[in-house]
C-alpha cells in the first residue's frame, strides 16, 4: 500500500506541476523573419526580450533569420509553400507580388483600432508609400526613409595613399583611387571585394526609379519631367559605369570569385552604403575596422522605392495578427525594447552610458540588422556617435528631393507572368554583370534579347500607361 500511495503522490505532484505550466504553454510565440546573420547568443537574447514583452502584449517572440544572399529566395519559398509565420521583414523586392498572392494581412483598419500609437508615430507620407490600391499591408520602418549613398573608405588606406575622398564622387575618380590602393598593396589585395550579397548596383540604382516593379532593367530617370519608362541597361550612363566595373574586375581590383561568393568578407577596404554620417560607427563594428571615413555621393532623394526599402508585414494566415501588430508597435515606440532588439542583452552586449547612449560590449555578437526592426528615433545612440545622430537622419529626410514618381506604385496584375519571366532572366545575368565579371558590351545585348523574348516590351508599355495616367 505504501508503494501505491507513493506513486499516487508522485502523480499528484506531476499533475500539479503540469497545471502550473498550462498557462505558460497558452502564451503564443510569434515568429518574425529577418534578413542577415544570426547572433551567436540569440537564444539568450530572446529570453531577455520575452521576459520584457510577455507582460505587455501577452506573447513571446521567436526570431528566424535568412542569410543575406538567400534571403529573397527564402521568403519566396515561405510564401509559396504556405510555411507558417507571423511577421516578415520585406523590402521593395517582393512586397507587391506577395500582396497580390494574398500573403499579407490588410492592416488598414487594424492600425487605427489596435495600434493607434504606431499609426501616429510614422508620418503619413510613409504610410502612403506602402499602400497598394489604397490598402496598407506592411508597416514602414521610419528611419533614413529617403536615400543617401556614401563611399565608405578604411581610413588606414586613405592615409597611406593620400586619397582626398572629398574629390572622389564619380567613377573616373573612384577608378584612380582604387588603382592607387591596388598598386600599393600588391597583387592578391582587392580594394573592392564584391559578392552575390553585395553587388555593385549603384551603377543603376541611384538614378532610376524602378516604380516598385521589382525589375531593375526597367525604370524612369529620377528627375525626367516627361517620366519616360526606359530599358535601364541600355542607357549610356549605366553602360559606361558597367564598363568601369568590368575593367576593375579584369585588372584585379575586384575579388575574382565575386560572382560565386555568397557573402562579402569582413574588413572591407572600400564599399558603398545607403545611410547617414553617424552610421559609420555601425559599419566599423560590423566589418571589424578601426576607422571608416565616408563621403556623400548621392542624395538625399525620396521615392516610393526608398520608402519601401524596409517594412514588416503580418501573415494573412497568422493566428495572432493583433498580437503581431502590438509587437511591431512596441518595437517602434518602446525605448527599452527598441534597444534590446538593436543591441542585444544589457550588461552582456551593451551597457548604458546615459539614458540615450549605449556602449557596445561585444564586437559583433549581436548583429541583427537594426534597420529592419523599427524606427531609429526611439533607439539609443552608440558611444562615439554624435549626439545629433537621429537629427542627421531627420534632416536628410527633410532635405530630400522627391522623385518625379514619388507615391506611384506599379500595378503588375496585367503583366505578372512577364515580370516573373523577366526577373528570372535578370537573375541569370546579375551576379556576373554587377560584379564586373562579364563584359557589358557582350552581356547587355544578350540580356536585352532574353528580356524581349520574355515579354519585356509588354511590361514597358503597361508601365508607361500607368505612369502617364499618374502624371496627368
Amino acid at each position: 500500500m505504501k508503494k501505491i500511495y507513493c506513486i499516487l503522490a508522485v502523480c499528484a505532484i506531476f499533475t500539479a506541476c503540469e497545471g502550473k505550466k498550462a498557462p505558460e504553454s497558452s502564451v503564443p510565440t510569434l515568429t518574425w523573419w529577418f534578413y542577415g546573420s544570426t547572433p551567436s547568443n540569440l537564444r539568450d537574447g530572446l529570453k531577455a526580450i520575452n521576459e520584457y514583452i510577455e507582460p505587455k502584449i501577452g506573447a513571446r517572440l521567436d526570431i528566424k533569420i535568412a542569410g543575406w544572399a538567400e534571403a529573397s529566395q527564402r521568403m519566396r519559398t515561405i510564401v509559396n509553400s504556405g510555411e507558417y509565420f507571423d511577421i516578415m521583414f520585406i523590402d521593395l523586392g517582393d512586397y507587391n507580388n506577395f500582396v497580390r498572392l494574398g500573403a499579407y494581412a490588410d492592416l488598414t483598419d487594424m492600425l487605427t483600432a489596435d495600434a493607434p500609437a504606431l499609426k501616429s508615430a510614422i508620418p503619413d507620407m510613409l504610410w502612403d508609400g506602402v499602400r497598394i490600391n489604397g490598402k496598407i499591408y506592411a508597416v514602414p520602418t521610419y528611419k533614413d526613409s529617403s536615400k543617401t549613398r556614401f563611399f565608405v573608405w578604411d581610413d588606414k588606406y586613405v592615409q597611406k595613399y593620400g586619397i582626398d575622398i572629398t574629390k572622389v564622387h564619380s567613377f573616373p575618380e573612384l577608378d584612380a583611387a582604387l588603382r592607387a590602393i591596388k598598386q600599393g598593396e600588391g597583387g592578391r589585395f582587392y580594394p573592392l571585394p564584391l559578392s552575390q550579397g553585395s553587388l555593385f548596383d549603384m551603377v543603376y540604382a541611384d538614378n532610376y526609379d524602378s516604380m516598385t516593379a521589382n525589375l531593375p532593367p526597367i525604370g524612369v530617370a529620377l528627375h525626367d519631367s516627361i517620366a519616360k519608362v526606359v530599358s535601364v541597361f541600355e542607357q549610356p550612363d549605366v553602360q559606361e559605369k558597367l564598363r568601369y566595373l568590368h575593367r576593375w574586375y579584369l585588372d584585379g581590383l575586384i575579388t575574382p570569385d565575386a560572382p560565386v561568393t555568397l557573402e562579402p568578407p569582413k574588413q572591407l577596404p572600400f564599399f558603398t552604403a545607403i545611410g547617414w554620417p553617424a552610421a559609420v560607427s555601425t559599419w566599423q563594428v560590423n566589418n571589424g575596422v578601426e576607422k571608416y571615413v565616408l563621403e556623400k555621393v548621392f542624395g538625399p532623394s525620396y521615392s516610393t522605392d526608398a520608402i519601401q526599402g524596409s517594412m514588416n508585414a503580418i501573415s494573412a494566415n497568422s493566428k495572432y495578427k493583433k498580437e503581431s501588430l502590438k509587437l511591431i508597435e512596441l518595437v517602434n515606440i518602446d525605448h527599452k525594447l527598441r534597444d534590446m532588439m538593436a543591441f542585444g542583452i544589457e550588461g552582456v552586449n551593451f551597457s548604458y552610458i546615459s539614458p540615450n547612449m549605449v556602449k557596445l560590449l561585444t564586437a559583433d555578437q549581436w548583429n541583427l540588422a537594426r534597420y529592419q526592426q523599427g524606427t531609429f528615433f526611439t533607439m539609443s545612440n552608440v558611444e562615439g556617435d554624435p549626439e545629433d545622430t537621429w537629427d542627421q537622419v531627420r534632416r536628410q529626410n527633410e532635405e530630400a528631393t522627391p522623385s518625379i514618381l514619388l507615391g506611384f506604385v506599379f500595378d503588375n496584375k496585367n503583366v505578372i507572368n512577364e515580370i516573373a519571366s523577366c526577373k528570372a532572366v535578370y537573375d541569370k545575368y546579375k551576379n556576373e554583370l554587377l560584379t564586373g565579371a562579364s563584359d557589358p558590351d557582350i552581356a547587355i545585348p544578350a540580356l536585352i534579347q532574353d528580356l524581349n523574348d520574355a515579354g519585356f516590351q509588354k511590361i514597358i508599355d503597361e508601365a508607361q500607361s500607368q505612369v502617364s495616367a499618374f502624371k496627368q
